[in-house]
């Protein structure tokens, strides 16, 4: 049996086609929201975005499709190369080799994109994560609990000096998933519900941008609520079918409409009922993955896995909160629907790997890790 035979019986198509659908809507709203945003930078061409979202797309679905092909090593073999290449551009780029925008180091310019490392350092590190911390089921010690938490302080350090809360937050929340799963004691528990305390409270103090958005979000009547409130008002314009595609007035009104907002896009312009399609295929997805790593007894797969699931997921959740004025703005792409090619290539390899990871579950592979 081939390698391609193989990898077609044992994957999830039920994961795959919610991506796929999920890529075809992004398409589909950047055709709607990207006019008006090359409109409001100066591009003459107003299917700026629209095109480059096609590209990202399209090396979205190759990065997705190879790398759900990996077996569970090298996943992992892959994922330690890529976190330390990772780690070693976010130095640079807070050296001052990378690109800044809108006062975060966080990008480098390659052949006229930018891209943003801490996009892959993030399902990298989790899959490093949850092979270490099943080699204590092989050599019981301590050390693979501190590697893991070594790597994973590094990775979110050089996140906070960016400076990115909102991502810091999201991987927090997911090596967390991967360590439970995995078998968390309590000791570590107590330690990170102190320590995430204890840092939070840090970073309020230090970080004049989270204090005013906190303030600015919980004051309704002094902070500045004009994105969330115009993406709140949308939403509610749209009804139940929408105002009609490319009748909506958010996307030129809203600088990041079509990134960090085009949930209300799609919610003004088509109304609950494509919410309702779009939120049930992410919940597919999610709680799909959820299962399929349950019924994988390989502690790393099943660990990882779980903590990839997460992390999409949560970004998801993250995004339509803000949407929906829940929480203050984070700066956070809807997976796979937002435009940029950071994100289409981090959210690519999250399910890819993930789709890896429980490729053929169920079967018998407890203690080995490759």
């Amino acid at each position: 049996m081939s390698w391609f035979t193989e990898w077609r019986r044992t994957v999830d198509w039920g994961l795959l086609a919610g991506a796929f659908f999920l890529m075809a809507i992004g398409l589909l709203m950047s055709l709607a929201a990207g006019p008006s945003a090359a409109a409001k930078i100066g591009y003459s061409n107003p299917y700026f975005f629209p095109m480059r979202q096609a590209m990202f797309t399209a090396a979205g679905v190759v990065l997705l499709l190879g790398a759900s092909m990996l077996d569970r090593s090298w996943a992992r073999r892959f994922a330690a190369v890529a976190l330390f290449a990772c780690l070693g551009l976010m130095v640079y780029i807070l050296v001052g080799g990378g690109h800044e925008a809108k006062g975060a180091h966080r990008w480098i310019r390659v052949a006229g994109f930018s891209l943003q490392p801490s996009e892959v350092a993030k399902p990298v590190l989790i899959v490093i994560s949850g092979w270490l911390l099943a080699q204590r089921e092989l050599f019981p010690n301590r050390v693979w609990e501190v590697v893991a938490f070594i790597f994973y302080a590094v990775t979110v350090g050089l996140m906070l000096l960016q400076p990115d809360v909102g991502q810091s937050f999201l991987l927090t929340a997911a090596f967390i998933v991967t360590f439970f799963v995995s078998g968390l004691p309590w000791r570590w528990g107590m330690a990170f519900v102190g320590g995430g305390a204890g840092l939070g409270a840090l970073l309020y103090a230090l970080l004049p941008h989270v204090r005013e958005r906190l303030r600015g979000f919980a004051n309704v009547q002094q902070g500045d609520h004009s994105q969330i409130d115009r993406a709140a008002e949308a939403i509610g314009r749209g009804g139940l079918f929408g105002v009609g595609p490319g009748e909506g007035l958010v996307k030129a009104r809203l600088p990041d409409a079509h990134t960090d907002f085009i949930f209300a896009v799609m919610a003004e312009e088509f109304g609950l009922v494509a919410v309702i399609v779009l939120l049930a295929a992410f919940a597919l997805i999610v709680l799909r993955g959820f299962r399929a790593s349950a019924r994988v007894e390989d502690g790393y797969a099943r660990a990882a896995s779980a903590g990839l699931f997460t992390l999409f997921g949560l970004q998801a959740a993250i995004n339509l909160a803000v949407n929906l004025a829940l929480i203050p703005p984070k700066g956070m792409t809807l997976p796979f629907v937002s435009y940029g090619g950071s994100s289409m290539l981090g959210t690519a390899l999250t399910l890819g790997l993930a789709l890896a990871l429980v490729r053929g579950q169920g079967t018998r592979t407890r203690g080995r890790y490759g």
